[in-house]
């Protein structure tokens, strides 16, 4: 999760991004040079910029006469930038009175990606995993009045089961969030 505004700055720009992707196994100045067909000195200038940010990291050095080569390779498998790097513009599902609209299920999506985001690090920082479940479905409806219907008794069962697990009162309890999400499939060429 890249929560700092710098790093995701850096992350925008064209042959970072390739850069990082490059480097999801450990590689060299040299070799990313002729991987992208770029001078190994304007590389060198982008890695040490990934590496600034945190975004890299040293994996060995080598000796080969007087030259050091060095071996990095990129901090996460993928990257997601928090939209906690833009808080003023960030959606905010607190903004937003119509829950049936998109602006308001994107806000809640952005507010689960800061929030996982925060728990991964947390986690990471204390050797521990987050206790997560997620689940993900597709279903067609032969028409808007069995949309409507579906999100009616999706509610309603989701309502069930928050008041039969909720127990404000447990001494040991933790608060947990549920977020469902309905949307039109986005097809593969959109």
């Amino acid at each position: 999760m890249i929560d700092d505004p710098a790093a995701a700055g850096s992350t925008l720009d064209p042959m970072r991004a390739r850069l990082l992707a490059e480097l999801a196994e450990p590689a060299s100045a040299t070799m990313l040079a002729a991987r992208v067909g770029l001078a190994r000195q304007k590389i060198n200038y982008h890695l040490r910029e990934l590496e600034r940010h945190g975004l890299i990291e040293l994996v060995e050095e080598r000796r080969k006469g007087n030259v050091t080569e060095r071996l990095v390779r990129a901090t996460a498998r993928s990257y997601v930038i928090s939209p906690a790097v833009l808080p003023a513009m960030a959606p905010d599902p607190g903004r937003s009175a119509n829950r049936l609209s998109a602006r308001w299920l994107l806000a809640l999506a952005a507010r689960l990606v800061r929030d996982v985001g925060v728990l991964i690090a947390g986690a990471d920082k204390a050797s521990k995993q987050v206790a997560t479940f997620g689940l993900d479905a597709q279903v067609r409806f032969a028409s808007p009045a069995d949309r409507a219907a579906f999100t009616g008794e999706l509610a309603g069962a989701v309502a069930a089961l928050v008041s039969r697990y909720h127990d404000e009162n447990a001494p040991d309890g933790r608060d947990h969030r549920v977020v469902l999400a309905l949307h039109p499939t986005v097809a593969a060429d959109d």
